[in-house]
């Protein structure tokens, strides 16, 4: 069974087909520069990339291009599109309607549409993709895949906020997280890599890159995580700020006389490590400064460490313990010095970090000492397998 991986953006789309027999990814690329000009394919099989500059006007258009280029007889990976079975789509924001993966039909279509006013950015990409996947693969069924869905089983007292409920009732507004299928993803393959059900496991992951959340995962299933209505609340991430006091917005807004259109820019684009560093969104460039004694850069990494050493032993209140952390993700995966700070301060929990295992970058492994209470992992994160998983699972 061959899957088809989609994960679309406003003007841009990424892919990947796993031959799901044994999960080997066949073809992968990106699309860039979907009709904003020089339009072009970065196409990836065994390795060896090739690009194409090929000008198109939708997504419609360039997902009929990349069907040329996967039945290419010298750069394809099959002989004809029928050799795909279905179609899997990263959607960011399902709402309160969706609450596992589902096959597409006319009602799926409304509730993603339905639920733009959550992710205006994302959720029409993934509506571009799917009609245009319908269009130009008739017959096969495409699945829908939440980033949503896995936060779905937070309790309710996890997910209110404290203000007043009819703003709950009337706009939905409560917390709904982000990156869950990451976290899912994650929990399942630490789970196999401990030899241990799911079930019996506290997890803290921590999805930590240009966005970046953190999930309590408890017998399987969220019980809490970072990210609220939308994927600026949490921690600090590359250009997003995180959880702030209220009153620091308000009050940016009259001392600068910001619009609520500017400040949200403000809070989305120019915060978070880009803001208190005043050199880069990026953690390479930060940790590049700080280790040559820029006191900007130091700060704002002992900031970043801290706020999410402090989201980690929430979510050991939250579990009443916790048996394992996990780190991926860009800055999870390949940032030696931020994983270091961060378990500096949990000492308490019986985190006993290897200093020396640890420096390493994107490599499963676990780098807490072995007498560690509390395991740590790097596990690489592999959304794209998820979301195969979980259209392979609805159409097979």
């Amino acid at each position: 069974m061959k899957i088809l991986v989609l994960n679309c953006g406003s003007s841009s789309f990424k892919y990947q087909l796993i031959n799901m027999e044994n999960d080997e990814v066949m073809a992968k690329g990106n699309y860039e520069r979907i009709a904003i000009g020089e339009s072009f394919l970065t196409h990836t099989v065994n390795g060896e990339k090739h690009k194409f500059t090929h000008p198109v006007n939708s997504h419609k258009e360039a997902i009929a291009f990349v069907m040329t280029q996967l039945t290419n007889s010298e750069y394809g990976v099959i002989e004809s599109l029928d050799e795909i079975s279905a179609i899997g789509h990263r959607v960011v924001h399902g709402g309160e309607k969706f609450t596992s993966s589902v096959i597409v039909n006319d009602e799926v279509i409304a509730g993603i549409e339905d639920a733009i006013k959550f992710a205006p950015l994302h959720n029409p990409a993934a509506l571009q993709g799917i009609n245009a996947c319908i269009a130009e693969l008739p017959g096969k069924k495409n699945v829908t895949v939440f980033d949503t869905a896995f936060h779905q089983t937070m309790p309710k007292e996890h997910y209110i906020y404290p203000i007043p409920y009819e703003y709950y009732e009337k706009y939905g507004i409560r917390k709904y997280g982000a990156h869950g299928t990451s976290h899912k993803y994650v929990s399942q393959r630490i789970a196999h890599l401990l030899n241990k059900n799911v079930e019996d496991l506290k997890i803290v992951n921590c999805h930590i890159g240009q966005g970046a959340s953190i999930c309590a995962i408890q017998g399987g299933k969220c019980v809490d995580t970072s990210m609220g209505l939308t994927p600026l609340g949490g921690i600090p991430m590359g250009t997003r700020s995180g959880d702030l006091d209220p009153s620091v917005v308000t009050y940016i807004m009259k001392q600068e006389n910001l619009s609520a259109e500017e400040v949200e820019n403000l809070l989305n684009k120019k915060s978070g490590i880009l803001g208190m560093s005043m050199i880069s969104a990026d953690n390479r460039d930060i940790d590049s400064a700080a280790a040559e004694g820029n006191e900007q850069a130091q700060l704002a990494l002992k900031i970043y460490s801290y706020l999410i050493a402090q989201y980690i032993g929430r979510y050991a209140v939250t579990m009443n313990g916790v048996d394992v952390i996990t780190f991926t993700a860009g800055v999870g995966e390949n940032g030696p010095e931020t994983r270091e700070m961060i378990c500096e301060y949990l000492g308490f929990l019986g985190v006993d970090l290897d200093k020396e295992v640890n420096n390493v970058k994107s490599k499963e492994l676990e780098i807490s000492k072995k007498d560690s209470k509390v395991k740590v992992w790097i596990v690489p994160t592999n959304e794209e397998l998820m979301i195969a998983r979980e259209t392979m699972e609805l159409t097979k």
